[in-house]
Order: structure tokens, then sequence, then C-alpha cells
């Protein structure tokens, strides 16, 4: 008996240890695929959305409630500029982290060429499921057609359109359906709510992913805001900035009653997305994005409503916020180095711990991200080719941004040098004054050393590029897209010509 019950004892003692082995096995396991699973990115792109329209950063009109709390827990990047400040061109370079004169992609309604390496792809092949929701616009074949399959530059998950602005009864394509389809309510709302229900089924899959989330506000038409909203901002209420003419004054109040309320909207609808991300406790392995392709001038400096392209800050600067599982630490911390968009693609590839390709142009800003340096400077490019549209007649340029300044040439020199800390309006041009001559040869040496490395020091006139990369405008001075709802249209694509 005595043997028995000993043998019963060491029996037991080793299915415990076995069981006890097992449970280490699976708990290294599971640490092992945390490790080494990467993180999902989640890219939330707002349209024509400036970086003063905030609360966080000191709009004294505006209600951004969810968007204010998200840069308390996210990195701000203070002095973030969109590289070419309208829609086609900032998406192109966003995708690819590549230069407006480097892919030819610096007009609305271009076609990004198949072979140019994009950020869904990168990710693809890293092992990520890619989803891209809203607005697309690098599609080039109409704005109402449908963006087949092989030309979504390996995104997967599909339910999207080229452009379209009916913001109440939005159309969009899903997946392989050659149909269209219509949002069922304002499309920011219904866009969160399908981003949500794509991050809700792929929660708990060891596969991660990159879902782009593309919102079309708080770009024009203004008017078509919900009523709920446009009665948060009484006209008569409104505060207009110091650099709005008088005469337009009254149209700005009108334009910014809608586009605020735009902005409140979308703002609800981004924080209901960031609330399931939380709710689902993604923010552990995830890299959340909050930002703008654009600025709005509003008739800053005299310019219309509606209006971007130019070069002053209600155009090209805009919001950039980013959370990060090691951002925890780091909550509301500011950075003030400026990022354009070629930086951002090989950002989410270093936060990723993905090999950058060769092609990329921008820099890897993830070190900033991991351990912001608010004393952190550099120079970031903005640019524009080729004015088009309304802002045709405005003269082509290259400038850079610093923490503190913008510097901003034309073809024939130097045209805006403004101290963005002292002159948050930019109503004190600088350039010229004797006072600051020092300060205008150093911030063209650095533009200078700038644009040498991406091939463009000695830039040209829009006719000389237009010639190289084979682009025609119509008489409207515009890429002819709505040409295409008549069966006319004609697709452009930036084909280098070789002299």
């Amino acid at each position: 008996m005595k043997k028995c019950h000993f043998n019963q004892l060491i029996t037991k003692n080793i299915t415990t240890m076995k069981r006890f082995f097992l449970a280490v096995l699976v708990c290294l396991f599971f640490i092992v695929r945390t490790k080494a699973q990467k993180p999902n990115i989640i890219y939330i792109l707002t349209d024509q959305w400036r970086a003063s329209a905030f609360g966080y950063t000191g709009d004294p009109n505006v209600k951004t409630p969810n968007i204010d709390r998200f840069a308390q827990e996210a990195v701000s990047f203070a002095n973030a500029v969109s590289v070419c400040p309208v829609s086609t061109p900032y998406r192109a370079s966003l995708l690819t982290g590549r230069y407006p004169t480097s892919t030819g992609m610096f007009l609305n309604d271009l076609y990004l060429p198949s072979e140019e390496l994009c950020m869904a792809e990168i990710f693809k092949s890293a092992g990520y499921n890619t989803a891209y929701i809203g607005k697309w616009h690098l599609d080039g074949h109409g704005r109402l057609n449908n963006v087949s399959p092989e030309r979504r530059q390996g995104f997967d998950y599909w339910k999207a359109l080229e452009c379209s602005h009916e913001y109440n009864k939005m159309p969009y394509y899903e997946n392989n359906s050659p149909e269209m389809k219509y949002w069922e309510e304002y499309s920011p709302f219904a866009i969160s709510k399908d981003a949500q229900k794509y991050i809700s089924e792929h929660a708990g899959s060891s596969k991660s992913f990159l879902l782009f989330v593309s919102i079309e506000t708080p770009h024009f038409p203004h008017a078509t805001a919900p009523a709920e909203y446009r009665d948060l901002y009484p006209e008569s209420e409104i505060k207009t900035a110091p650099n709005v003419p008088d005469g337009l004054i009254n149209n700005v109040r009108e334009e910014l009653n809608g586009y605020y309320a735009h902005c409140t909207a979308t703002d609800k609808a981004i924080g209901e997305l960031i609330k399931k991300i939380g709710e689902l406790g993604l923010m552990k392995n995830t890299v959340v994005v909050f930002t703008s392709d654009h600025g709005e001038m509003m008739g800053a400096h005299g310019m219309r409503p509606r209006s971007k392209q130019a070069a002053w800050d209600e155009s090209i600067h805009i919001p950039f916020l980013i959370k990060t599982p090691s951002t925890d630490n780091e909550k509301g911390i500011v950075v003030n180095a400026p990022l354009t968009t070629t930086d951002i693609l090989p950002t989410l590839l270093g936060l990723a711990n993905i090999k950058i390709p060769k092609s990329v142009e921008g820099e890897d800003l993830s070190r900033l991200v991991k351990s912001p340096d608010p004393n952190a400077d550099r120079a970031a490019l903005v640019m524009n080719i080729c004015p088009f549209g309304n802002e045709y007649n405005m003269s082509e340029y290259r400038g850079i941004r610093t923490k503190q300044y913008t510097y901003i040439c034309s073809p024939e020199g130097p045209e805006m040098m403004f101290d963005n800390l002292n002159d948050k309006y930019q109503m004190n041009n600088l350039v010229g004054k004797a006072e600051y001559a020092d300060l205008q040869k150093e911030l063209n040496k650095k533009l200078d050393k700038s644009l040498k490395k991406i091939g463009d020091k000695d830039f040209q006139r829009r006719e000389y590029y237009l010639k190289k990369w084979d682009l025609k405008l119509n008489d409207e001075k515009i890429i002819g897209y709505s040409a295409f709802e008549r069966g006319e249209g004609i697709v452009q694509s930036p084909k280098q010509k070789v002299y």
C-alpha cells in the first residue's frame, strides 16, 4: 500500500509539473507572438482641416472636444506641413514617400502610376491586412468612376470613391462590386461606423492591419453640414483672424459657420472611432494618426474662402497627432521640429520595424515619436509646382518650414519670410529687410540644400514641369475630370520625357 501510494504521489507530481510547464510554454508563446506581431496602423485623414481650427491649438470659436482629448494622449507635431497643399499631390506624396517633383503628381485628378511603390503594397508585403475607406483621389479616371481593384495600390478591403463632396448622399464602391452605393447618413458618421466595424472584426487576429480612414470634411461645400452643428456657430458671434481684410469678413463668417459645423461633426465621428479602438484594447499594439491633407485660406491675406495651394500657414500648416504604444509616457508632448508629407510613410515603417524602400525620399522621424524632443529642429519642404484652377495665377514656389520660420521663394527669388513664433498671422514679411539679411541667407542655404537633395535646386516655371511629365491643362486650367461624366475624359498620368 505504501509503495502504491508513493507511485500515485509521483504520478500526481509529474502531472502537475507537466501542466505547469505547459502553462509556461503557452505564456511564452503569447509573449513571443505579442512581441513579434507588428503594430496595427490606423491613419485618419481629413480634408482641408487647417491646423489652427481646433480647441487644442487655440481657435476661439470651434468645438473639437474629442480631438482635443486625443491631443492630450498623443504626440503632436506642432509644425507639420502639407508638401503641396492640395488633395491629389498630398495623397500621392503620402502613399509613396516621394516628392511631387519626383513623381509628377503635382495636379489634382491625375492617375498615380501603378509603377510607384505605395504604402499598402509595402505593409502588405510585411504581412499586413490592408483596408481603405473614404475618399481616394488618385485614380484620374473621373471622380465618380469605380477605382477598379488593380488600381488600388495594394489596398484589399475597399469602401471608397475617387472624390465626391455630397456629404449627405455620398457614393462609394464596395470591394469587387462595380455597383455604385451610397452611405446612408452624413458621410463622416457612416465612414467612422464602417471603420469601427472593420477593427472589431480584426481585433483578435494574429495578423496586423493597415486601415486608412479618409474623411472628406471640413472641405467645402460648408452649408451642407448638419443643421444641429451649424446652429452652434451663429455668424455674428464668430471671431475672424486679424489677417482677414474687412471686406471679406461677412463672407468668411458665412463660410466659417459651415466649416466649423463640419469640424465639430467630424470630431464626433473621429471621437467614436478612437473610443472603439480603446474599448477593443487595441491601443496597446496600434499606431493611430490623425491629420489633414492641407488647410483652408478662409479669407486670410485677402484670398477667398475655399482656397488653398498658397504658401501661407492657413494653407500649408496641418494638424498631426500620433499615438503609439510607446507614447504612453509621452502624453501630450509637443514636437516642434517640422514634418512634411514625405516623412510620414518612412516614419510609420520605422515604428513598425519594416525596412524602408530605397524609393522613399522622406526621413524616418520615428525617433521623435518614441522620444519627443521639443527643442529639435529641421527644415521641411513645401512646394507648388503648378498652381491650377482658381489659383492658376499664383506664382510657383518652393519653401521650407523650420520650428520658427517660414521661407518661400518663387522662380524670381525670395518672396516671403515669417517669424511664426512672433508673428502668428504672418503679417510682417521679413524678406529684404536689412536687419534680417543673415537670417534670410541662412534659410536660403537650407532651402537650396533641401532642393539639391531632390534634384530641384534651380527650379523652373510650371511650363517646364508640364512638358517634362507630358501633362496638359484644359481651358479651366485643370485636369478635366468632369469630361468623364460626358464620356469624353482622358486619363492623364505623369510620364517623364527623356531629353
